[in-house]
């Protein structure tokens, strides 16, 4: 399986649990994984045959700067549905960072996968 990613997408989001942390915009980094088959890509060069990761991003970005979940969880999840349902990928495995959840540590996050068979439904 190839796979297109994207490192370290830094946005602002309205994210937590706590009452300040629904009054203000906190630094989200996002990291994705997607399946692609880039093959027909490789021999057209041409952009209409791979998935564009630019607007992979670009979406992304509006999605979650328009957000307002209370956990990463939640936000890690829909990412990976809007991007299975609206790029038609068949897998992605998403990795959502809040650097300043907790105090004294660089980083916190999760990372989920996820395939088309589990948005069937959605």
């Amino acid at each position: 399986m190839d796979k297109i990613f994207l490192r370290e997408l830094s946005c602002e989001a309205v994210i937590g649990i706590f009452d300040w942390e629904r009054q203000v915009k906190q630094s989200i980094m996002i990291d994705l994984e997607m399946s692609a088959d880039i093959r027909r890509a490789a021999r057209t060069d041409h952009i209409d045959d791979t998935l564009n990761y630019k607007g992979v991003a670009k979406r992304i970005l509006a999605f979650v700067e328009a957000s307002q979940f209370q956990l990463v969880e939640t936000l890690a999840e829909r990412i990976a549905g809007l991007v299975i349902t609206e790029f038609g990928v068949e897998w992605v495995k998403v990795t959502v960072h809040k650097p300043s959840a907790i105090r004294h540590s660089k980083d916190v996050g999760i990372i989920i996968e996820r395939t088309r068979a589990d948005f069937v439904d959605a």
